[in-house]
């Protein structure tokens, strides 16, 4: 079966970096796309990030446009978010999905698997 495990999570002050990676097992990832999402207390389920392994067609939320990254190890199947210049507002738990054979989208109902979530916390 497919299993994302999500890793990488935890506290930062505000302009710190985390690391989240996404390692993805049971499936290949030709023409898939991998996304991140997160979701705090109050607030909607917000689409993040999102890598498709066929093209590497990207996609960055505004808020986080020249401080994440997305990007690929493909020798170990996993989907890496750089997270730099750490804001309150980043704090969430963060959600691996993918979506097989399918192009980049932002509704999460169209991701068929689902990680179980790494926190992330920016506070001071």
């Amino acid at each position: 079966q497919v299993q994302l495990v999500e890793s990488g999570g935890g506290f930062a002050q505000p302009g710190g970096s985390l690391r989240l990676a996404c390692e993805v097992s049971g499936h290949t990832f030709k023409r898939d796309t991998t996304a991140w999402f997160r979701r705090s207390p109050g607030k909607e389920r917000e689409y993040v990030a999102a890598i498709r392994w066929s093209d590497g067609s990207i996609y960055i939320v505004d808020s986080a446009k020249g401080r994440f990254t997305i990007s690929l190890d493909v020798a170990k199947n996993t989907m890496i978010l750089q997270m730099n210049d750490l804001k309150f507002d980043d704090t969430a738990t963060y959600y691996c999905a993918l979506r097989p054979n399918k192009a980049i989208s932002d509704i999460a109902a169209g991701y068929d698997y689902w990680g179980q979530g790494t926190q992330v916390t920016v506070s001071s």
